[in-house]
């Protein structure tokens, strides 16, 4: 097969299990965690190393920003050989008891993006695969983490969610709000592979507060430290997976 036009990836490049951050930045952030570590490609807001953890081998590839961008991630990396992605990342809470730094595994997302809606009704659902939920919920047991776990929504326009859908959201008991997990979770889906997800929390839409508002940085300080443990969690459960 032809090298892929985005991520510039061919057959061989890539491992069975994909870690999809959004942030091309975070790819490091897992590899240090990581031994053996080879950068593969860097194109755009993509950029793909393979790693080692616990023997395991892994790759490692951002997404960019939005489900459109995680679309062509998913699309490309599926056609050279992987298998499972697990997306690592950020989210917003949407329930008052859910504090910055608590992670949050995805026992479904909400469709409130248009990428998945290009390949299938909204009516069908956007959920993750049952072993790589079941072990991202196991991981975190096992490391002592208490995580959150139910479902959240994805949706496009960052600066465009009003009161109004935040209250719905709210109401319907959605946990979070990201940008990318509907679109994963339903293409592995239909191409009969496996997704899951897990992030931390960055910002609370409920309580007013966004990532970046209080700080230079993007991320509070807890939510920095907390994203080096979701990533602990992901990579034993991609450990447990393979």
């Amino acid at each position: 097969m032809a090298k892929q036009p985005h991520l510039l990836v061919e057959e061989g490049d890539v491992n069975d299990i994909a870690l999809i951050p959004g942030d091309p930045g975070r790819v490091d952030r897992i590899a240090k965690q990581c031994e053996n570590v080879e950068e593969v490609a860097a194109n755009r807001e993509y950029k793909i190393v393979n790693a080692e953890y616990d023997g395991v081998p892994i790759t490692i590839s951002s997404t960019g920003i939005g489900c459109p961008s995680a679309a062509i991630a998913v699309e490309e990396l599926s056609r050279v050989g992987v298998e499972t992605f697990i997306r690592v990342g950020t989210t917003g809470a949407l329930q008052a008891d859910i504090e910055i730094g608590d992670m949050i595994v995805a026992t479904g997302a909400a469709k409130e993006e248009g990428t998945s809606k290009r390949y299938e009704s909204e009516v069908i659902p956007a959920v993750p695969d049952y072993d790589v939920l079941t072990s991202l919920v196991d991981a975190a047991e096992a490391n002592d983490e208490d995580v959150h776990v139910g479902p959240i929504v994805s949706d496009d326009a960052f600066y465009n969610e009003s009161d109004e859908y935040v209250k719905n959201w709210n109401a319907a008991g959605l946990l979070a709000i990201e940008m990318e997990a509907a679109t994963v979770f339903s293409l592995a889906r239909r191409k009969g592979l496996r997704a899951g997800a897990i992030c931390t929390v960055d910002g609370n839409l409920v309580a007013g507060t966004q990532k970046g508002a209080d700080s230079d940085d993007e991320l509070p300080e807890k939510a920095k430290n907390n994203v080096e443990r979701a990533i602990s969690i992901t990579l034993d459960a991609a450990t447990n997976l393979a």
